[in-house]
């Protein structure tokens, strides 16, 4: 288990004090896999600009990601901000780009899901085209991520699902996941953000050619002005000018640390 986590730790990049795991999705899934396998428990965060940006201003979402199993890159803004600051990060991996590997994976290995979070409408039209789009997928259960009471563990748990999709927004859906982790029996929990809305069709994606060249936030921006409008047009230059000017002063042998912290873990 050292090891691993020492392995983990060596292939990561540190951006702005957080680690972000050097992972490509097919490593990413074998995690998932070994997880179900071996009853391991394993929890998946990812981060963006806006994670970044949150994560500077909210001490318990920072503290989760610092004690989180896995942070993986779902911005292109991060992935430029390591380059900015001589580290690489393997792949950018976004929800509507790795749901349908993850469930062709599930079918092929007889994983079930359960999605949690997003409106009722999303949540139930996200597990409806799941199901057509991939046969034999178990989905044993549902639920929007607004009336999440007290009860709502013990009925995941009577249901038994290998792996929670949780989509309530960043830092609502880590502080949801942290506070009941340990009472949820499941093996792999996930935080997935907006998926729900993607795979629902109920927000579209833009075409290929923006979304390969990290231009999704963009399409986002588009399609959701009014709600989006601060994060991407405020939000992007700020978390990159905070990359700028805080690792303008790093020591070259220590990329991504913050003057004054200590350096990554050995």
């Amino acid at each position: 288990m050292m090891q691993s986590i020492r392995r983990r730790r060596e292939s990561a990049t540190y951006l702005l004090g957080v680690r972000i795991d050097g992972l490509r999705l097919p490593e990413l899934l074998d995690r998932v896999v070994r997880s179900v396998e071996t009853g391991r428990k394993e929890t998946i965060l990812y981060v963006n600009a806006h994670c970044m940006n949150v994560q500077h201003r909210d001490p318990a979402y920072r503290a989760i990601l610092a004690d989180v199993d896995t942070v993986y890159c779902d911005g292109m803004g991060v992935a430029l901000a390591a380059r900015m600051t001589g580290q690489t990060i393997p792949q950018r991996m976004t929800g509507a780009d790795w749901i349908e590997d993850l469930c062709r994976l599930a079918a092929a290995r007889n994983l079930s899901l359960y999605l949690l979070g997003g409106t009722s409408e999303a949540v139930h039209g996200a597990a409806a085209a799941l199901r057509r789009r991939h046969s034999g997928l178990q989905i044993v259960g549902e639920h929007d991520g607004y009336d999440v009471g007290p009860d709502l563990v013990n009925e995941i748990n009577e249901l038994h699902p290998d792996i929670v999709l949780v989509g309530m927004g960043v830092p609502r859906q880590e502080k949801w996941i942290v506070r009941n982790r340990s009472q949820l029996d499941t093996p792999v929990v996930w935080a997935v953000g907006g998926l729900f809305d993607f795979v629902s069709g109920r927000v579209p994606r833009g075409p290929k050619w923006m979304t390969e060249h990290g231009l999704e936030w963009l399409c986002r921006l588009v399609a959701e002005p009014r709600r989006l409008w601060r994060r991407y047009l405020l939000g992007n230059p700020r978390f990159l000018w905070h990359v700028l000017v805080t690792h303008a002063t790093v020591p070259a042998d220590r990329p991504g640390v913050l003057p004054g912290t200590a350096a990554p873990p050995p």
